[in-house]
């Protein structure tokens, strides 16, 4: 075996150099991306304008690379510019700088407001950076540093790229970055320099013109002339105090109504603290030639009333408290509480007397009782303090939540027609919100979008009540106080036939909210129920026994009507409203039959002597409304008489669904669906009775010619004797077999409407909805007038908007109403969904906010002058919408000589009391004082403005690199001092022609 070895150990080792290391495959990944973003070969582009750095687009491209397992990212920043057109234009020269070097020396693009930080220090507007990929990894060893330079340097010199390259190293927070821009016979190395504290000779201007020709090491004696730009930053931050114009609430004023925006039935509105934090002024030199203004440790020419460009930016305060915002906020908390209101309040002694418990055979045997008694005068207070008298049973008086003054204030300005003196209930039965407004007004039909109610209904007034109690009188317990009252108010009402202000006539609304629905629906078993006492009181009583003459009279007024559509229309439906304004036998419909008989023959006087004294007693015509006009009966030719009939049960949304689901349980079968059929023609078989007992010895084709037209079908035919005659049959689909329509008519009998079953029973249905309001939770309510809230809200903003005109919010409000009609419309909408509308509304609340705190600090209001008033309101709503913006006129403009009023008050408050009080007005100093000289020598220019907060100097030359016969080529440092950083960025031009 030894001797079979001692070959293979003699065979050695060959090492394949060609293979590709780590660091190869690193270059050759940095030139692949280069390649796929096309940023090989000379670059080209247009000088670029004033201003074009904030106002253009900025785009960026990343891609991931990886240097063994270490990864990096590439990301490619540009700015978005037009393709020039160099169709007809020569190729640039061959020995023209590349473009970054050129836009070095750019000063059309200095200090822009709002730019990556590269672009501000250097002036580039494309580049590439490469960085870890991971946040907290770092390149911090020097070895390191110098491995990616010199990656960086071989990929552009190998793809003769010409965009600048840059490397991230240290830590990210740092920004620090190093990099490089090649081109032909041409480098420019970019370095940087980050301490944090700041040597003293590079404090002024004359440190850092030492240190950047020490840098540039020109060997030509007489050096180039340098140019420099300045910009020394002044912070202004303790003005808040002095100039916030809006005053915190009285909130004791409340129930007097004098809390300037803060009485009930309006939300408040406006920012607790000043909403604009500091105000920065950047004065700043532009052009400056080395040698035209000294600026060393001793001295300093600088003075920024001076400089040529003053330009402002603001500094808007972190989320400030403002009024409205957290109103919507506390209530929207609300929606998360889980209490029923008798943990909250309390298990209150109600019980006691019977009355308040939603008992449904009570509430039955009040229709056997005699009628009440007429209540002259309808007071809340009075039912507040016997309700108050029963939670005190359980409760000490100062536990109750809402004091008596506070609550009779709500109640009154819910329950207007509380105040007045009725003699009857009929005065109340007008309320009045009811119709009047302008149903094109688009403000006023935003309910419709939002689901909640008009702004003068009475839900949306009680939203805005519990809204306020939520925020000022006891939370979630006066909530669950002024609740308790309102449903007692709705049962009080309901039981002495007084109907609740501020809800349209009618059936419930459906594009309105549930809770508004209910009490829609409860008005309309108050009027059914206000309608049955009165005709009742009217019957017993034996008044107008010739109250036919109202019903003939109606009847005269509408038989002139030509379509009988329009006929239907108009009178199937006319019927309760009619009756409780009329002396209609109706209202006999709970008394005993003996009482009835009379009325078959005031009906025969209403219906005519003829059929009267030709019919049978068993068939005299009644309930009849008035002559259709046209019609005849076909059999006996008299004429036809529409009925009074009964209205469809009015519904709300829940109850629809209820009836939806049972319909749709019943299946697809023949038997369901002839069962579904039937419980939806109980309103039609109501009519067909009502029908055949105003018209006696009718036909289903007299019916159908009156109810349903369009099923009779008539056509002129010649008959026998050569007479056109027109000849009428009923439609194909009611000669169906088992037709619904004639099962119906078969089974109905001459029954008038006021002895029929009641399609609509006000009494169950008012009780339903007294137990639905008593159920609610807190939660619940609030969940329920949430979407009445956020109306409010946005009503608010958009009047309060309308006095700013800020262009800007107009859009976010637009925004807002799409937003919100499209989550409130749906029942149960996402809590986030919800918090984004609010916090949409803040926003804007925030912004005019802003406007009106830099209105106050400006005097725009103030100012006489309608040119510099205009001026002004301009300035200050570009201050709202742009990152920076230029003073006109500088510290001699209107706006400038304000912000120097500014800055010279807040100088003056560090002083001592003493010293300010011994100091003439500011006024008449700077009147006394005109000229800056003069200011200077009088205050001192230190006095009118604190030290700067920044100091940024950009130093510009041309000059030829390494040797004095290289091409001049160009220099740049840029320069920034705060008082926690000093930075130093450079990019240094070198020849590499020869070297």
């Amino acid at each position: 075996m030894a001797a079979d070895s001692e070959p293979e150990s003699e065979v050695f080792e060959i090492t394949d150099f060609t293979t590709a290391s780590e660091w190869e495959r690193f270059i050759s990944k940095i030139e692949e991306v280069l390649n796929d973003w096309k940023l090989i070969g000379i670059s080209s582009g247009r000088p670029l304008e004033k201003g074009v750095y904030t106002t253009g687009a900025w785009e960026e491209k990343s891609d991931e690379i990886s240097f063994a397992d270490f990864k990096f990212s590439v990301t490619h920043h540009y700015l978005v510019q037009e393709p020039s057109d160099r169709d007809g234009k020569e190729e640039p020269a061959e020995d023209a700088l590349p473009l970054p070097m050129q836009d070095l020396l750019c000063m059309n693009n200095d200090f822009p407001p709002r730019a990556h930080c590269l672009v501000r220090w250097y002036g580039l507007r494309e580049f590439v950076v490469i960085a870890p990929a991971a946040n907290n990894d770092a390149v911090l060893s020097e070895s390191k540093c110098n491995l990616l330079l010199s990656s960086v340097s071989i990929a552009l010199g190998n793809t003769g790229c010409q965009v600048p390259l840059f490397v991230q190293i240290h830590q990210k927070w740092r920004r620090m970055y190093v990099g490089e821009c090649q081109g032909p016979g041409v480098r420019t190395d970019f370095e940087m320099v980050h301490l944090r504290k700041v040597p003293n000779q590079y404090t002024h201007l004359s440190g850092l013109l030492d240190i950047f020709k020490s840098k540039i090491g020109c060997p030509l004696t007489p050096l180039p002339p340098v140019s420099m730009a300045i910009r020394l930053t002044y912070v202004l931050q303790d003005w808040q105090q002095y100039f916030w114009p809006q005053q915190p609430p009285d909130i004791d004023a409340l129930v007097g109504g004098e809390v300037g925006g803060l009485e009930f039935g309006k939300l408040p509105f406006g920012a607790c603290e000043d909403p604009i934090s500091e105000l920065h002024l950047a004065t700043t030199w532009p052009h400056l030639t080395e040698g035209i203004i000294v600026d060393n440790d001793v001295y300093s020419d600088l003075d920024p009333i001076q400089a040529p460009q003053w330009s402002v930016r603001i500094r808007k305060a972190d989320n400030p408290q403002c009024l409205l915002g957290d109103f919507l906020n506390e209530f929207f908390k609300l929606c998360r509480r889980k209490e029923s209101t008798d943990e909250i309040l309390g298990r209150s002694a109600f019980e006691e007397d019977g009355k308040e418990v939603a008992d449904i055979t009570h509430a039955l045997s009040k229709l056997t009782e005699p009628a009440p008694v007429p209540i002259h005068k309808l007071s809340v207070t009075n039912m507040v303090h016997s309700a108050k008298k029963k939670i005190r049973k359980h409760r000490g008086v100062d536990e109750s939540p809402l004091n008596n003054e506070v609550l009779n204030t709500i109640l009154l300005f819910l329950f207007p027609d509380a105040a007045e003196k009725l003699a009857d209930g009929v005065e109340s039965g007008t309320s009045p919100s009811t119709g009047n407004n302008p149903p094109e007004n688009e403000d006023y039909n935003l309910f419709s979008q939002f689901k909640s109610a008009p702004s003068d209904s009475l839900t949306y007034k009680l939203a805005l009540c519990l809204c306020m109690i939520n925020f000022y009188h006891g939370g979630v317990k006066g909530v669950a106080h002024l609740w308790q009252e309102f449903v007692l108010e709705m049962r009080y009402r309901w039981e002495n036939n007084y109907l609740i202000p501020g809800l349209a006539n009618g059936p419930p609304d459906l594009r309105c909210c549930l809770l508004h629905q209910k009490l829609q629906m409860l008005n309309c078993c108050i009027e059914r129920k206000k309608a049955r006492d009165e005709g009742k009181r009217g019957s017993v009583s034996d008044r107008s026994p010739g109250g036919s003459s109202g019903d003939a009279g109606k009847g005269a007024d509408h038989s002139g009507d030509n379509s009988k559509e329009t006929d239907k229309e108009k009178e199937v439906g006319k019927s309760w409203e009619s009756w409780s304004d009329s002396e209609e036998e109706f209202f006999e419909c709970l008394s005993d039959t003996e009482d009835l008989k009379g009325n078959g023959q005031e009906n025969g006087k209403k219906g005519g002597a003829k059929e009267g004294s030709k019919e049978p007693v068993n068939l005299k015509p009644e309930g009849r409304l008035h002559p259709h006009g046209k019609l005849t009966l076909l059999h006996p030719g008299e004429p036809l008489y529409i009925p009074i009939t009964q209205e469809p049960a009015p519904m709300t949304e829940d109850l629809l669904e209820e009836q939806s689901e049972v319909l749709a349980k019943l299946g697809t079968s023949a038997e369901g669906a002839h069962l579904r059929a039937r419980m939806q023609s109980a309103c039609l078989l109501s009519d067909m009775e009502s029908f055949k007992a105003a018209n006696p010895g009718c036909c289903l084709e007299d019916f159908v010619r009156w109810y349903s037209p369009r099923d009779y079908i008539e056509e002129e035919v010649v008959d026998e004797k050569g007479n056109v005659v027109i000849k009428g049959e009923l439609s194909a689909r009611m000669k169906i077999p088992s037709n619904m329509w004639v099962e119906a008519w078969e089974t109905a009998k001459p029954v008038p409407a006021r002895r029929q079953k009641r399609l609509f029973d006000d009494t169950r249905e008012a009780e339903k909805v007294l137990h639905y309001l008593a159920v609610q939770k807190p939660a619940d309510l609030a969940r329920h007038l949430l979407s009445c809230i956020i109306h409010a809200a946005v009503l608010k903003v958009k009047e309060e908007e309308v006095l700013e005109d800020i262009s800007s919010v107009k859009k976010i409000i637009k925004q807002i109403i799409s937003h919100s009609s499209k989550v409130l419309r749906f029942p149960n909408p996402e809590d986030k969904k919800l918090e984004e509308i609010i916090a949409q509304i803040m926003s804007v609340e925030a912004i005019i906010a802003r406007a009106r705190s830099l209105k106050a600090k400006f005097g725009v209001e103030k100012c006489e002058n309608e040119e510099e008033k205009e001026d002004l309101q301009r300035f200050v709503n570009c201050l709202l919408e742009q990152p920076e913006v230029s003073v006109l006129g500088a510290g001699r403009g209107p706006a400038g000589s304000i912000i120097h009023k500014l800055f010279v008050n807040a100088q003056r408050l560090t002083e001592s009391s003493d010293e300010v009080s011994a100091m003439p007005p500011l006024d008449e100093e700077l009147r006394r004082s005109g000229s800056s000289d003069e200011r200077r020598l009088n205050t001192g220019a230190v006095s009118d403005f604190p030290p700067p907060t920044g100091r940024e100097v950009i130093l510009r030359t041309t000059v030829p690199r390494p040797a004095p016969y290289s091409k001049p080529l160009p220099q740049r440092m840029y320069s920034v001092l705060t008082k926690e950083d000093f930075r130093l960025a450079g990019a240094f031009s070198a020849d590499t022609t020869f070297f």
